[in-house]
């Protein structure tokens, strides 16, 4: 089988969710033939499947190819981002920017950055440029929704959630984003009717798991708590939330 083959079979089945056998396929593919495209399928199944250490293999040996690869570079600095490795992923998303200034994605997950280091002035500057390169970017406007939540500005949060709503309707997070501002204000109907529809949109959503579990505690329906709580550990998989997870576990035991 060529190689080219491979690495198509290997996206069947990473799409159908074996990811077990799209990492033998992928692998198999750069035995024969090796090349960029290679290297990220190979690293993203990586990354799904937990192995961090391993895609970072696949994603240097991909970058000797082409250090300027844009998806290379991307998938390493959310790879960074998701290990709560913010110094790493800041420096890689400014390679991006560095290669293409317009690169609206590349300033919002540097503003994301910033924010897990509490820099949320760094953060709201990259936003905006964000937003002077494509004021409708919902990526955006959600991410600074949720600066504008860590600096306590709440209704200038909901303004940018509810546009980033006008802009992508069928996209989940702004809705999560409401739901979880709504609930920290107090406003759980609001916050339970947003939850379910992000949900509704996108069920794979840990955070949505966690918000409605907290809704759910706060009006004494336990067992429903309980419930989204042990959703949201099934789905939660990502290091920089084990401590959350912990706390989660915690609760549910003392619902039991």
């Amino acid at each position: 089988m060529s190689a080219e083959k491979l690495l198509d079979q290997g996206l069947l089945a990473l799409e159908e969710g074996d990811v077990r056998s799209a990492i033998k396929c992928f692998q198999q593919a750069l035995e024969l033939q090796d090349s960029v495209e290679g290297r990220l399928l190979l690293a993203e199944a990586q990354i799904e499947n937990g192995a961090f250490a391993q895609a970072h293999k696949s994603l240097a040996a991909g970058l000797r190819l082409d250090p300027q690869c844009i998806e290379l570079l991307f998938s390493l600095g959310d790879l960074y981002l998701e290990e709560n490795r913010n110094a790493e992923a800041i420096a890689t998303y400014q390679q991006l920017i560095d290669l293409d200034p317009d690169e609206t994605d590349a300033w919002v997950s540097k503003a994301m950055a910033y924010a897990n280091n509490d820099d949320f002035e760094a953060a709201e500057e990259a936003c905006r440029k964000a937003l002077d390169v494509d004021p409708d970017s919902a990526f955006a406007l959600n991410a600074l929704g949720d600066i504008h939540v860590a600096k306590a500005r709440p209704e200038d949060a909901i303004q940018c959630f509810q546009r980033a709503l006008e802009l992508e309707p069928e996209n989940p997070q702004p809705h999560l984003s409401l739901a979880e501002l709504f609930y920290d204000l107090k406003k759980l109907e609001e916050a339970e009717a947003h939850c379910l529809k992000g949900l509704e949109l996108d069920a794979s959503l840990p955070g949505g798991y966690l918000t409605l579990g907290n809704i759910c505690l706060d009006q004494d329906r336990s067992q429903e708590a309980v419930e989204n709580y042990q959703q949201f550990l099934r789905l939660e998989k990502s290091p920089a939330a084990r401590q959350i997870c912990d706390e989660v576990s915690a609760v549910i035991e003392g619902l039991k």
